[in-house]
């Protein structure tokens, strides 16, 4: 976490109650160790969907659906979001969720390697959320430039990484959040900013 404990504290004051369904989300990760973006990221992603009246989003590393409730919320009953995770138990407990909030038709969910189930995909997105592991982030910058329209938004969670970007020596993880950012800014098929929001935010627009 990159905030002062008290403006994190803050920030969590005053932003809004969530539904339930996503409440009962944060509290299962909170009891569980499970890392998810949290209200202060959901707010920023559902603001990002309106704002590219978004249609269809693709996510790398879905987890058990946190990210995905917000997309789902923000596109109204046209959205479809694909989510990518490795892991069947977490498929099924974001299906359960979606169910009971009533928004289960708005997405799939494929289990397996990302970048395998990339290559089944030739659709394009309005948005492309990344929040796989680490030390493959690289590796999903020409992905997203491929899939994206003109004007979409390429957005990954983690890129100060608790502040151990600035540390040495890097482990392969961090590594990968360092050369996925040098080479995203350095992408002209993007533009893109960092924005010091919990964990740290890469928005890229696909030019």
């Amino acid at each position: 976490m990159i905030f002062q404990p008290k403006i994190e504290e803050y920030l969590m004051q005053v932003t809004p109650e969530r539904p339930a369904v996503l409440q009962e989300m944060e509290t299962y990760a909170a009891e569980n160790g499970f890392p998810i973006v949290g209200p202060l990221v959901g707010r920023f992603l559902y603001q990002m969907a309106r704002i590219v009246k978004a249609r269809r989003v693709l996510e790398l590393g879905s987890g058990f659906g946190y990210s995905a409730f917000w997309f789902a919320l923000a596109m109204g009953d046209r959205g479809k979001i694909t989510m990518i995770d490795s892991r069947e138990d977490n498929r099924n407990r974001a299906l359960d969720y979606f169910e009971r909030a009533g928004l289960q038709t708005k997405i799939k969910f494929k289990v397996g390697d990302a970048f395998e189930v990339l290559t089944e995909i030739d659709k394009e997105y309005d948005i492309i959320f990344n929040d796989i592991d680490k030390a493959s982030y690289p590796k999903t910058i020409d992905p997203a430039a491929f899939r994206l329209r003109r004007g979409g938004l390429f957005i990954t969670d983690n890129l100060l990484w608790s502040g151990r970007v600035c540390e040495e020596p890097k482990d392969e993880a961090t590594s990968g959040v360092v050369e996925f950012t040098k080479r995203l800014y350095a992408d002209s098929r993007f533009f893109t900013t960092i924005l010091p929001l919990r964990d740290g935010i890469a928005l890229a627009v696909r030019m």
